[in-house]
């Protein structure tokens, strides 16, 4: 051809990279044509993929949640404690459902629900993208998702869960009704009180069926599907606050959506307030607070939820001494009976015992009392935290002082004037104070060493930072609201020597067979020195001898209580015995009147301990159900019981008894 003789013709690539006829930077950049091929190549592998996913994902059966297995607890020494389960769940159909329970539930969780494709492209995304960084889960799902989620079984929150969990909802969305959808979330959703459903929500919160349900009634169940643990408002004054809140949210939602009128909303500004909290009867007794500390010690350690752990399944080895904890309920049982006559004294009504046994060699808690019966007093008394320390307080400030030494071990005698310009106490005369039950000393010693400093080392030792008391004058006298469990807990820091072990409930778990992450048990922390913490004890042990007294030709028990002033207004009494490595560690205050303790074995009286003999911590305390605050402690147990405070040492000496 005339013009391109001479020319050598180009032939042309199936792929053009890199490009050719261009040079430099250029040539290695692809041309918006094969942008948009690999783009197109992208898109059809990832909708091949999908199309090969979707086809083998089939929809979970919803009937398979009601068939789980229990949730099995087990004794410390492997013999079973209480099956828990199965679901408490009963399906009905929608019109066995009022329809204010529909028009509530489709406001709160998903107002589009009628006309939505069932999946929320926003809401998942969000969701994966958490999940890839390692981030909380996030909601935002549509009803169909949640219903999905509900009756899919695993427990996992993986990147493989979330996409089956789209692709399930797509395919519930094309395959069933959205009337279909709605009664399967119904009856699927978890609403605590170990309720699946519904129907069995509508029982446990107002002892009606779901069809009976009223519109205000309905608001509040719909608000707690939002999380029992928060919304509940049986639980905790705050959740009764968020679920109040919601509920007013909910009623005029339904009213913004068209869904009722204002007339209809203006009926209901009462709050439905819901059937007191109860527990089945499997959990009489102290069954129900085992679990209780239990679960909550799973739920640090893993990360499950109250709801994961109603769907069954679990084997949960804990470890409660089956023989101690009996021992426990019935130390306190008999000094009751014997001691508090709210038929003769009107100051012996609502007194209530809790404790909790703590060995110190590993933290293990293996023995609590909560209560007279968890399925009638639903509080936890060996783990609130509404019950001041008192006195019981005091053994940290002299830890504090001893630990800093402010002043030198031995030094006995008054104080010169503090270089700060404040008071001066020595360590010696927190320990004398500490004997005597004298409360000066030691708010002089907060002022000498800082407030700040003594609730360091009470929280190091092993209280919780959330249970302390507002730093004021008063701090040192022991004003913070400690749990038994965690008494007893730091109280091992002075047996063990200054190191401190974290209490544990539950040593394994297992699920499908399988065992559990999260309860592995970190090494023990050094937190006082060990010349401290023997200080601190053979202090302790001489508030044992003035408390119990001295058996002749015996060493002390180990022993402990909160000793009351004349003019003391004690709202609670405590008492918490530990072992140490040298004889036995008291702590302060019980009536130095209390009758001479008696060796039922003289031949095994104690002398080192080998760390298997626990550290038991006692509190009695008024508390009426309702009521503010706790009721004083003045005339409990009658004119010599010092303010109730000779009480929890008996329980403690009846407990010490061999079965």
């Amino acid at each position: 051809m005339k013009g391109t003789k001479g020319r050598r013709r180009v032939r042309r690539r199936f792929l053009d990279y890199p490009r050719q006829g261009r040079t430099g930077p250029r040539r290695w950049l692809p041309s918006w044509r094969q942008w948009l091929g690999v783009l197109s190549l992208g898109i059809l592998g990832l909708a091949g993929a999908f199309a090969v996913v979707y086809t083998k994902i089939d929809i979970p059966d919803e009937n398979a949640l009601a068939g789980q297995e229990a949730t099995v607890y087990y004794w410390s020494d492997g013999s079973p404690m209480v099956s828990v389960g199965a679901v408490n769940r009963q399906n009905v159909s929608l019109d066995k459902v009022a329809d204010s329970v529909e028009n509530s539930v489709i406001a709160a969780e998903n107002a589009t629900f009628y006309s939505d494709s069932g999946v929320s492209l926003k809401g998942i995304g969000r969701a994966l993208v958490s999940t890839v960084s390692g981030g909380d889960t996030q909601g935002g799902s549509t009803i169909t998702q949640q219903y999905v989620k509900n009756t899919y079984l695993s427990q996992d929150q993986t990147l493989t869960r979330k996409v089956k969990e789209f692709i399930i909802a797509l395919k519930v969305s094309n395959q069933k009704s959205k009337q279909d959808i709605l009664r399967g979330y119904l009856n699927t959703s978890w609403f605590g009180r170990d309720s699946y459903g519904i129907e069995a929500a509508a029982h446990a919160f107002y002892g009606v069926a779901a069809k009976d349900l009223n519109p205000s009634q309905s608001a509040l169940l719909a608000a707690v599907l939002k999380g029992s643990e928060e919304y509940d408002p049986g639980l905790s004054k705050a959740n009764h606050q968020r679920a109040e809140a919601r509920w007013k949210w909910i009623l005029d939602r339904q009213v913004a959506t068209g869904k009722m009128s204002e007339k209809q909303r203006a009926k209901y500004h009462t709050f439905p307030e819901p059937r007191k909290l109860s527990k089945p009867t499997s959990q009489a007794g102290q069954t129900g607070y085992l679990i209780d500390v239990a679960n909550k010690f799973v739920k640090a350690s893993t990360g499950l939820t109250y709801k994961d752990l109603a769907r069954g399944g679990y084997r949960i080895h804990t470890t409660f001494d089956k023989q101690r904890t009996q021992r426990l309920e019935k130390a306190v049982t008999d000094t009751r009976r014997k001691n508090i006559h709210p038929k003769q004294r009107t100051a012996d009504t609502f007194v209530e015992f809790g404790a909790a046994s703590v060995r110190p060699k590993d933290g293990a808690i293996v023995a609590l009392y909560g209560g007279a019966d968890a399925t009638k007093h639903f509080s936890n008394n060996a783990d609130t935290t509404a019950v001041p320390a008192g006195s019981a307080f005091k053994p940290f400030v002299l830890a504090a002082a001893l630990q800093d030494q402010v002043y030198d071990l031995d030094q006995s005698e008054d104080a010169t004037a503090s270089p700060t310009g404040g008071p001066q106490t020595g360590a010696g005369d927190l320990s004398e104070a500490l004997v005597k039950g004298q409360s000066p000393p030691f708010v002089q010693a907060g002022q000498r060493i800082g407030l700040e400093r003594l609730r360091d080392v009470a929280v190091a030792s092993g209280l919780r930072k959330e249970s302390m008391a507002r730093l004021e004058q008063t701090f040192p006298l022991g004003t913070s609201a400690p749990s038994a469990i965690r008494m007893a807990s730091a109280y091992t820091t002075f047996a063990n020597g200054g190191l401190h072990v974290e209490p544990y409930s539950v040593s394994r778990m297992t699920y499908g067979g399988k065992q559990l992450p999260g309860f592995e048990r970190p090494e023990p922390e050094q937190v006082l020195d060990d010349k401290v913490a023997e200080e601190v004890s053979s202090t302790l042990e001489q508030v044992g001898w003035r408390t119990l007294g001295m058996p002749e030709g015996k060493p002390a028990l180990p022993v402990a209580a909160g000793r009351a002033e004349p003019d003391d207004r004690k709202k609670s009494a405590w008492f918490i015995g530990s072992p140490r490595t040298t004889g036995r560690v008291v702590s302060p205050g019980a009536d130095a009147d209390a009758k001479k303790w008696q060796w039922t074995n003289p031949g095994s009286a104690p002398g080192a301990s080998d760390g298997n003999e626990p550290t038991t911590a006692i509190t009695m305390f008024r508390n009426k159900a309702g009521a503010p605050a706790l009721l004083p402690m003045q005339g409990v147990g009658g004119a010599k019981s010092g303010l109730g405070t000779a009480l929890p040492p008996k329980v403690w000496q009846a407990y010490q008894q061999p079965s």
